[in-house]
């Protein structure tokens, strides 16, 4: 293996490794790399898209960056000097993974703040993350591109508040990353806050974790963003202009990811313990990105195993291993993986800041990726759709409790009658997508990941699980955009408590009904198959219920 390859330690492409082969000879016929650099439309495109044009700004960003280091990480200084303990994050997909990742990755160093993600408008899930937290010792970190992102401004509003009640100047609680001129921008100037970051506008949010999104959230944790960078400038020369197209790890990875999508496109990761947050940050850069012309690679997220012999020949596998993580298990796994004949891509670190190296390369992958499904991965043209839905159903003061096609789970017969015909309906090649209008509870996940891995075992197609309304900034342009292999299972509840979005006349279980109504909706429109089970109050009983209803069914 190539030295410049040295974290991509092998792709097993059985069958398929001619036809990769054939695209990297392709690409080097065709410049492409000259042609990525220079940020030519043609890649994806007959003809100039501003949203491609105006959206390959991160290929600069490990050399540009470094030169706003100092200044992040002067504000991280600041804020652990004033003792501050937690940062909430108010974000959003783009705004929000990264830090996520880094957060759970690196952890924080000793002295400096935990960064909490709040991307759940979910009123249990505001009032966990504010029991955890002493507002006194608080930042809240305002994340949106846009500045309009309608969750991020109602967590907002509501902790703006609940600072005005303590604090005569709440400004100084508060800290903002937006594009410039955004209405967020316009906010945080008006309102006093302590500081506001302006991240570079030719960046789409799921590229960008080397900006001020991904970057000042790491340094408040007292992450080395220097040398995560670094390793982000050693991943672009590894790809740079002058490059052979046969020798980029990127574009090896993104011409087997092309070439196997359109027979083998559920992306299934495996990890070792430390890298098991960034396969959450691949999923949104891979489902916005190429889930879209009715086209997609559908990545598997933490999903219960099978044994070997028992998956589909849909899927491509990627072990990500860290040296030093225990991970005895998992590499015996892909070891009958890889006899079993399925390709397999293994990526092994030495070291948790080769992180840096894999953001680049999965970005410059994936983006050629798209040049193969003949899509241009930098837009989202079916996400507005759900939201518009959303802000009709607020409009109209409907909320959740108009659905016809709802099945209550006190309702078990009718129920189990939806369920056995939802399931009979299952093709070879479908996926299974769990979406959760639920609070992100360890316990809930746990109740859901049982329910996932009973419909694995008794169906062996991929799924693939996410909590609303997050993962509409993630996954939900795969879902109504890509192929339609998708059966959706959605789960609300009706929160027992609620609280009011100061500013606004809702409130945020009235935003997360009509979320999951406006996203209900939006899949019917897509002619997707969907099945929506309301669990009332009782979440964790009604998951058992549920659970106890599909069991049945495999008797």
């Amino acid at each position: 293996m190539n030295r410049k390859k040295k974290s991509l330690q092998s792709i097993h492409l059985g069958e398929y490794k001619e036809k990769v082969h054939r695209r990297l000879e392709y690409w080097e016929k065709k410049s492409y790399l000259q042609n990525l650099w220079a940020k030519n439309h043609s890649l994806w495109s007959s003809r100039p898209v501003s949203e491609i044009e105006n959206r390959l700004g991160w290929l600069n960003l490990p050399e540009k960056m470094p030169g706003c280091v100092e200044d992040f990480l002067s504000f991280a200084h600041e804020v652990k000097s004033e003792g501050i303990t937690h940062v909430v994050l108010l974000g959003m997909g783009g705004s929000s993974l990264a830090p996520e990742v880094f957060q759970k990755t690196f952890g924080n160093a000793p002295g400096y703040p935990q960064v909490m993600v709040l991307d759940s408008t979910h009123p249990q899930a505001v009032e966990t993350v504010e029991g955890q937290i002493d507002l006194n010792q608080t930042l809240f970190l305002v994340s949106s591109k846009s500045g309009t992102t309608m969750e991020t401004l109602s967590l907002f509003r509501y902790f703006w508040n609940r600072m005005s009640l303590i604090h005569s100047k709440p400004g100084r609680f508060f800290a903002a990353v937006s594009d410039q001129g955004s209405p967020l921008v316009e906010t945080a100037q008006k309102r006093g806050f302590r500081k506001i970051f302006n991240p570079p506008s030719d960046v789409g949010g799921r590229y960008s974790a080397f900006t001020d999104f991904g970057l000042v959230p790491a340094a408040l944790i007292g992450m080395n963003i220097s040398k995560l960078l670094y390793r982000g400038q050693l991943g672009s020369k590894n790809n740079a202009v002058w490059g052979n197209e046969k020798n980029s790890s990127a574009l090896f990875l993104g011409a087997a990811l092309g070439e196997l999508a359109p027979t083998r496109d559920k992306l299934t990761f495996l990890s070792s313990p430390t890298l098991h947050p960034f396969p959450q940050w691949l999923e949104q850069l891979i489902a916005e990105s190429t889930g879209k012309k009715g086209k997609g690679i559908i990545p598997v997220v933490d999903e219960p195993l099978l044994p070997v012999d028992q998956y589909g020949q849909d899927r491509v596998f990627v072990g990500l291993t860290l040296e030093g993580d225990p991970n005895r298990e998992l590499q015996d796994f892909l070891e009958k993986i890889e006899k079993s004949g399925h390709p397999l891509i293994r990526i092994h670190l030495k070291d948790k800041y080769e992180l840096g190296e894999e953001i680049f390369r999965w970005e410059t992958a994936v983006a050629s990726a798209g040049s193969i499904l003949g899509i241009h991965p930098f837009n989202q043209p079916d996400v507005k759709l759900a939201k518009d839905l959303t802000r009709k159903t607020m409009e109209e003061k409907k909320g959740r409790g108009v659905s016809k096609e709802e099945i209550d789970i006190s309702q078990p017969q009718p129920l189990k009658a939806e369920l056995k015909e939802w399931i009979s309906s299952l093709s070879t090649g479908d996926y299974l997508s769990i979406q959760a209008y639920l609070s992100p509870d360890p316990e809930t996940t746990q109740a859901l990941q049982r329910i996932r891995g009973d419909l694995l075992n008794k169906t062996r197609l991929a799924t693939t699980l996410g909590y609303g309304p997050r993962f509409l900034h993630s996954t939900g342009q795969l879902h109504k955009g890509g192929s339609n292999k998708v059966q959706v299972l959605q789960v609300i509840d009706t929160p027992s408590k609620d609280f009011p979005v100061p500013e606004t006349d809702y409130s945020l279980r009235e935003l997360i009904q009509a979320q999951s109504e406006g996203d209900f909706k939006a899949l019917q429109q897509r002619k997707r198959r969907v099945l929506r089970v309301n669990l009332n109050q009782q979440v964790l009983e009604g998951l058992q219920k549920l659970r106890d209803l599909i069991k049945e069914l495999n008797a």
